[in-house]
């Protein structure tokens, strides 16, 4: 009798693809959010190889913060064009407008200000589970995680009322007005990630690869320049070969300086890299509970 050997990344794929068609199967009214990351990517392929043929059986859902890298919307907008979803855009600029978002004065980053952007996007849309790719190994708060992230009427995360997950069976019942965040990619690492992005061969936004860019070194790391906040005095402005290693606001994304042009010497570079992935978000680090209070706020 022949046996087969599966790898681990073929065991990942698997427990991902059964949450996802739970998903389908257990609410009426889901969206995959899409950002265009390459955790959003990978999320992509595990929900084509979950219904195909068939289109992908929800809409994806985008939240701009208006601080976006150009090169991640161009992706985030042609992908989904070419796999013939419905994208759904909702901007923090219109939230402040409305009066749903309000900025802090002296406020940088706009990360905080997603958090009711997308809750008026999941009450808008009337949307029951809200599909992300957020892993454990990524922040401490994010290992308080289930795949089945039960939010209360508020949107609101307790990691205290999250349900039991036994035997890979997932408890989806909700009463009018909560909300269930899935997380597919809740046993993957960052070398997963770019281990099957390199098995599958994704495509991915040119800012994961070395590139020249212009930089200013502010808070022990490379920041981008760009028009929304422009160089300080005094300040000496770098054309360095460099690249991101994980997205957020243009504002507080740091850039790592490297020559990593493909996912194998970019496989090469994260193994040996000393600082956590997102050690380059400035916004993280404002104290050590700053993701677990947003995700409590209905960050996601």
């Amino acid at each position: 009798m022949h046996k087969y050997k599966l790898s681990h990344l073929d065991y990942l794929e698997s427990e991902g693809i059964h949450v996802m068609r739970e998903v389908a199967a257990q609410f009426e009214r889901p969206t995959l959010m899409f950002s265009g990351g390459k955790d959003s990517i990978v999320m992509l392929r595990l929900a084509e190889k979950a219904f195909r043929p068939a289109r992908i059986p929800f809409p994806f859902l985008n939240v701009d913060t208006g601080h976006n890298f150009p090169e991640l919307n161009e992706f985030r907008d042609r992908r989904a064009a070419e796999l013939g979803a419905k994208l759904i855009v909702r901007t923090v600029e219109d939230a402040l407008a409305k009066g749903i978002a309000h900025q802090v004065p002296g406020e940088i980053s706009r990360n905080r200000l997603q958090i009711p952007t997308l809750l008026a996007a999941i009450e808008e849309f009337q949307f029951d589970a809200a599909l992300g790719g957020a892993r454990r190994d990524e922040e401490k708060a994010r290992a308080k995680e289930r795949f089945f992230s039960f939010r209360d009427e508020f949107g609101q995360w307790d990691p205290k009322r999250q349900r039991p997950e036994l035997w890979n069976l997932y408890n989806g019942r909700l009463l009018p007005g909560q909300n269930m965040r899935v997380f597919p990619l809740s046993n993957w690492t960052e070398m997963d990630i770019w281990e099957y992005i390199q098995r599958e061969n994704l495509e991915l936004p040119s800012i994961y690869f070395a590139h020249e860019r212009e930089v200013v070194r502010r808070a022990g790391q490379w920041l981008p320049v760009n028009d929304l906040q422009p160089p300080k005095p005094k300040e000496e402005v770098k054309t360095l070969r460099v690249r991101v290693r994980t997205i957020g606001d243009i504002m507080t994304t740091g850039c790592i300086e490297s020559d990593a042009t493909t996912v194998e010497h970019i496989i090469q570079e994260v193994s040996t890299a000393r600082v956590t992935e997102r050690g380059g978000r400035a916004d993280d680090k404002v104290s050590e509970s700053s993701m677990e209070d947003r995700k409590r706020e209905g960050y996601f």
